[in-house]
């Protein structure tokens, strides 16, 4: 039996918050991280939120109960809570300012805005599952797709543990989460990525990564990213633990501070609206030339170079004409319009600034008018 039907009660110090939740980011993970320092992590997850929420309505929700593995903590068996952290991590703050231990100001002011409801702390519900595996489909459906949704680096992260740590494939994955396989492998790669740049790039900061996760994943939806670190987007894990080959890691070490920045010097890439501008400029040698040979290179120069400037302006130009088309369908109706004239007067003295930029059209059309 995966999950138990009795519902079981502990204190709060009985329970233990997961060292090894995906949430907490690959860099934080592990299971000799103490509690103390998982609880620290936690603090910007609006645990206030759920602390007054326990005030209002008397005590912890039974339906909320968490989901409780026994497993080998710190050298002895534990209770480790393996979905109900943040709620958790919410009663141990607030048992810690009801007892008047070092909190924030924040936490002090919760704790002396209502009474303690009874057993909060002493009588907290949960449900015991056989293992955390066991319960993986329900942690992926319910945080992967769906309604308490992690951040792309989060899923991945769960993704990755399931393919590295239990041998799944993309299509079992997928079959957990409810999620597409495309999504999975997508998220899989990217987090890989993400890993051999750690472990391959010398002097990378991982924290330079963090809150970026995102421009990795999209980039290398595009061809250029591809090309550049030579990525198989259709490989299977094995081939896929290590995305970039041997003779491409310089271009990935290139990659990596383009994206990311350094110590020194900021990315090249500012948010996920830049990806396809950079896949663009990855396409060009030009254009990476005069990345790798500037101390502090330009995105909008470095777009220029690659000619990713000239398909802009075609559309921009094509835009136009379209739009021009659907206005003479009707435009003679409304001749004595004087908001009309006052557009057509701009568009005319635009279409002659254009027209001077490229004389021999100009002369042809003056030609075809005749």
């Amino acid at each position: 039996m995966a999950i138990h039907r009795d519902l079981k009660f502990a204190t709060v110090d009985e329970l233990c918050l997961d060292p090894t939740n995906p949430r907490l980011g690959q860099n934080n993970t592990g299971r000799d991280v103490t509690q103390e320092r998982v609880l620290e992590l936690m603090m910007d997850w609006t645990l206030d939120e759920l602390a007054l929420s326990y005030l209002e309505n008397g005590g912890f929700w039974t339906h909320e109960a968490l989901l409780v593995a026994e497993e080998e903590l710190y050298g002895e068996p534990r209770l480790v809570v393996v979905e109900g952290n943040r709620r958790l991590a919410a009663l141990k703050c607030l048992r810690d300012a009801y007892l008047g231990e070092a909190v924030s100001p924040k936490w002090q002011a919760i704790s002396q805005s209502a009474e303690c409801p009874p057993d909060l702390f002493t009588e907290v519900p949960y449900i015991l599952v056989d293992s955390r595996e066991e319960v993986q489909a329900f942690l992926g459906f319910r945080h992967v797709t769906g309604i308490k949704q992690w951040d792309a680096n989060v899923k991945a992260g769960f993704i990755a543990k399931l393919i590295d740590e239990q041998g799944l494939t993309y299509e079992q994955v997928m079959r957990k989460m409810g999620s597409k396989t495309p999504t999975v492998r997508r998220h899989y790669i990217a987090f890989r990525l993400l890993i051999q740049i750690e472990n391959s790039v010398a002097d990378f900061d991982p924290k330079l990564a963090e809150n970026r996760f995102a421009v990795l994943y999209m980039s290398i939806d595009t061809e250029g990213a591809r090309r550049f670190l030579d990525i198989d987007i259709m490989a299977e894990p094995a081939l896929a633990r290590t995305p970039v080959p041997k003779e491409h890691l310089e271009n990935l070490a290139d990659f990596a501070r383009w994206l990311f920045g350094t110590r020194d010097a900021p990315p090249l890439v500012s948010d996920t609206r830049q990806v396809s501008t950079f896949g663009r400029i990855l396409e060009s040698s030009d254009a990476v030339e005069y990345l790798r040979g500037t101390s502090s290179p330009n995105l909008d120069v470095a777009y220029r170079i690659s000619g990713g400037d000239e398909a802009e302006i075609v559309r921009h130009v094509e835009g136009a004409a379209y739009s021009l088309e659907l206005a003479l369908q009707r435009a003679h109706s409304f001749r004595g319009s004087a908001k009309l004239q006052e557009a057509v007067r701009r568009l005319g003295s635009d279409a002659l600034q254009l027209l001077s930029i490229f004389p021999k059209i100009a002369e042809e059309l003056r030609e075809e008018t005749e």
